[in-house]
């Protein structure tokens, strides 16, 4: 089955099985293996990526459920040499130990953010309740995506700017 979708800003097209699940869709087809797969029951949150500016768990979405919309994964945060303000705070704040979980973490956070500029503690919790860190406790995390939220107009000013 031929499917197209917008990945990170270009235009996709495959031939696949209908049953192929958008997560093995961008890992094995596109090559974009910062998403991660992780436990199969979808409980974990680590596979997570946006479609249509909407985060949703990979493992549960079929890959042609997607055909025609536009799907951002972990690697369409950076632009260009500039890292996005919430990848930014998690290397700031230490947001991530192993760093399994920290794509959807990302992935989570940046629709919050695009949502809500200023989410509270509460709120930040709340987003990222459908995911499982197991190295952290969730407050370095917090305080990371609390940085963004801080430096969220940091990535335009360095735009350019030799790291």
């Amino acid at each position: 089955m031929q499917v197209t979708m917008t990945v990170n800003g270009e235009s996709v097209s495959r031939d696949v099985e209908p049953r192929l699940l958008l997560v093995h869709f961008l890992r094995d087809h596109l090559a974009l293996t910062g998403t991660h797969w992780g436990c199969d029951t979808s409980n974990c949150g680590t596979c997570v990526v946006q479609i249509d500016g909407r985060p949703v768990k990979s493992c549960t979405v079929l890959a042609v459920m997607a055909g025609g919309h536009e799907v951002r994964t972990v690697e369409g945060l950076e632009q260009g040499t500039t890292l996005d303000p919430l990848q930014q705070g998690f290397m700031e704040c230490h947001g991530l130990q192993c760093g399994f979980c920290t794509p959807g973490m990302l992935m989570t956070a940046r629709a919050l953010l695009d949502e809500n500029p200023d989410p509270s503690e509460d709120e930040i919790r709340e987003a990222i309740s459908g995911q499982i860190c197991r190295c952290t406790g969730y407050t370095t995390i917090v305080r990371s995506v609390q940085w963004a939220a801080r430096h969220a107009g940091d990535a335009a000013d360095t735009e350019g700017a030799v790291r």
